[in-house]
């Protein structure tokens, strides 16, 4: 773990909801659909309650509602949002094997150009079962990780340069291939995630930051061990994400009531629709939790006094969420914050209000907790 006296200031980020939102989830249809209005609001909200960035996912299907209800396309979202703001970053969801590098390489140099700056590329080479293959996209594990990994390194050959580029891999081929205007600031960072065995090895090879899902401290610490591991191999620095989902209250039982109550009206279809996904085995967030927890956790999925991983049963993807009051959960937070994490991508339901509320009651309590953490050391 790097020396807190070292360390740089925390960062922390928002969600953009593409799926839609509301007060509930798991229903068919959100309460507030993914429009482009309700998303500007979400993103307008975050950059006034002065946020770093904006996560923007991707995915082929509703991962929250529906699979078949409304859903924002990731790169078109993000560059409609990025052209009415002035300052927040956005971390933009993609996944390889989708679009060409070079393309690719060309429309985010243009949008860092567009933003002034503020994009950063959040790479997904795996993912959720079933949705790579709506789009026609068979390959392996093996093939994606490899393939992601050569994705990454044509983009920095790219706008390293205005000159023509060559570069020839096993799934990616450039031949005379040019980006310019280059981007500003040493282009877009790269962020990676993942926990089998090629997703760390990516990650230190390539990734400026690894984000990683929320899960108990001591799962967490096993992570990121295991990471620093493959940043020393490739002789790298390691900047460490965690994704989070909140539910912030004046007191621990209303926080716990509205936990149910987010879960309250979630339909048996959508319930059905995740329990079918299956992603690789490493990734708890996203199992089915009576497989992972056994019918005794059913009631409320608790991993810990204030995690929990209810979320999962009607979400794609990070389904866990810190819940408690601000002083709780900034106190749980500042235990991640030891372990080396420096950036937080914090949600929670509906994304504007809870937005504002962890703005105001939460993150000034956390800062004031790391900084006489930093004191201390």
């Amino acid at each position: 773990m790097k020396s807190p006296g070292k360390r740089p200031e925390p960062r922390f980020g928002w969600f953009v909801p593409i799926d839609g939102d509301g007060k509930h989830i798991g229903t068919r249809r959100a309460e507030r659909p993914p429009t482009f209005e309700y998303l500007r609001e979400v993103v307008e909200t975050a950059e006034k309650n002065g946020y770093y960035s904006l996560l923007i996912p991707t995915r082929f299907a509703n991962g929250l509602f529906e699979e078949g209800a409304p859903l924002a396309e990731t790169w078109t979202t993000a560059t409609a949002l990025a052209a009415v703001t002035h300052k927040i970053r956005f971390l933009i969801a993609v996944r390889p094997g989708f679009i060409s590098p070079g393309l690719f390489a060309q429309m985010a140099a243009t949008l860092n150009q567009i933003s002034g700056g503020r994009i950063d590329i959040n790479v997904v080479p795996g993912g959720i079962k079933g949705d790579f293959e709506r789009f026609g996209e068979t390959s392996d594990h093996a093939t994606r990780y490899k393939r992601a990994e050569e994705f990454i390194r044509a983009c920095r050959a790219l706008w390293a340069s205005p000159e023509p580029t060559v570069f020839h891999g096993q799934h990616v081929t450039l031949d005379g291939a040019m980006v310019s205007p280059s981007p500003v600031d040493d282009g877009p960072n790269f962020y990676l995630g993942g926990a089998s065995p090629s997703a760390l090895k990516l990650a230190g090879q390539e990734s400026d930051v690894y984000l990683l899902w929320i899960q108990p401290p001591e799962d967490i610490s096993s992570f990121i061990q295991r990471a620093n591991k493959e940043f020393v191999e490739a002789g790298r620095e390691p900047r460490y994400g965690l994704r989070t989902h909140l539910i912030v209250r004046p007191t621990e039982t209303e926080a716990w009531d509205d936990a149910g109550e987010l879960l309250s009206m979630a339909d048996v279809v959508v319930k059905k629709q995740r329990a079918s996904v299956v992603v690789a085995p490493q990734s708890v967030n996203n199992l089915d939790p009576v497989t992972v927890f056994g019918d005794q956790d059913l009631e409320n999925y608790r991993l810990d006094r204030h995690l929990w991983n209810g979320i999962s049963t009607v979400r794609v993807n990070c389904g866990t969420a810190l819940v408690g009051t601000p002083e709780q959960v900034a106190g749980e937070l500042l235990r991640y914050w030891r372990m080396g994490i420096d950036e937080f991508i914090l949600s929670g339901f509906p994304h504007v209000e809870e937005c504002r509320r962890i703005s105001h009651d939460l993150l000034p309590i956390l800062k004031i907790l790391i900084q006489q953490e930093k004191e201390r050391m």
